[in-house]
This record gives C-alpha cells, structure tokens and sequence, in this order.
C-alpha cells in the first residue's frame, strides 16, 4: 500500500473516532387542532454532521421516520406536507375526538409518545455514531379557540382535553 494512502486512512480513522458523536436532535413540536379534529404538526430539529451526511445520500428520512413514529402513536393516517433541511410539517386527520355536549364542545387529543421510537434508533447499526433526543425543547398544543397547552423537553405528550363553550 502507497505510503501517503496508508497515512490518509489512518488520518481519516482517527477523525471519525476522535470526532464528537453527532445528534438529531428535536427543537419543537407545534400541534395546531383545527376545528374539524384535524391536527398540523409542524416538527423542528437539528441535524448534526453524520445525519446530514446520511439525508444527503438518501440513507435517512427524517420527516417518513417521525410521519411513522406519529402514525404508529396516533392511530390514524399521516401525510407529509411540507420538508426542508431543519424542520417537517404533517396533517393527521381526525387527530383530536369530538363531542359535543351541554358544556360546548371537548376536543380531546391522544396521548402521543416518542420514546419507542428513540429506542428503535438506537438498534440501527450507525447508533454508536449519533445521539438521538426525540424530547423536544418545547411541545405546544393549540386548540380551536387558541388555548394553548405547553411542554418543555417531554418525550411524552399526555392526553388532553379541552372544552370550548358554545354561546
């Protein structure tokens, strides 16, 4: 083997096994309930070294990762609408339940958890690699009537109901 080749790969070794462990990690989670029970999701994170690598090449999908980890959680059908480099947007149709009755109107949304999908990252052969943190900094649930429900780095969204009068 050619001298010079011998010590770019040894150069190239150690930057790899030098090098910080990247990370996906999760900025926000914006839940926006319409009125009809629909929900948009809008999802925001950060990609370190190693998972922009593997978007570029195709290797990973990071909006048809979380749109399966959402559909697995919610039950119910998700489309993509929207991906770019830091963020991906989804519709959930039917998201939140519905009754009415004499108080007004109760949307109730289910309980939505990432914890299972952080731990299946964690089987793939390139997990000693990245850091996986599917908590997000700050989760909010808008309603209807602008209600606003907030979380700050939960890895599980519980159940929530709210009820919005009728005049």
């Amino acid at each position: 083997m050619n001298p010079k080749l011998k010590i770019l790969t040894i150069f190239c070794l150690l930057f790899v096994v030098a090098a910080p462990a990247s990370a996906f990690t999760a900025e926000s989670l914006s839940i926006d309930v319409l009125e009809n029970g629909d929900a948009t999701v809008t999802f925001a994170y950060r990609l370190g070294w190693a998972e922009k690598f593997a978007v570029f090449f195709r290797i990973a999908d990071p909006a048809t990762e979380l749109k399966n980890g959402l559909e697995s959680n919610s039950g119910k059908e998700v489309t993509v609408s929207e991906v770019t480099p830091d963020s991906a947007a989804f519709l959930i149709r039917e998201y939140a339940h519905i009754s009415t009755g004499d108080d007004g109107v109760t949307y109730t949304t289910p309980m939505l958890s990432f914890a299972s999908a952080e731990e299946m990252l964690s089987d793939y052969w390139f997990a000693p690699l990245i850091s996986v943190d599917l908590s997000p900094a700050v989760t909010t649930v808008v309603f209807p009537d602008g209600y606003t429900e907030y979380f700050y780095d939960s890895i599980e969204i519980p159940r929530i109901s709210h009820t919005i009068s009728i005049p």
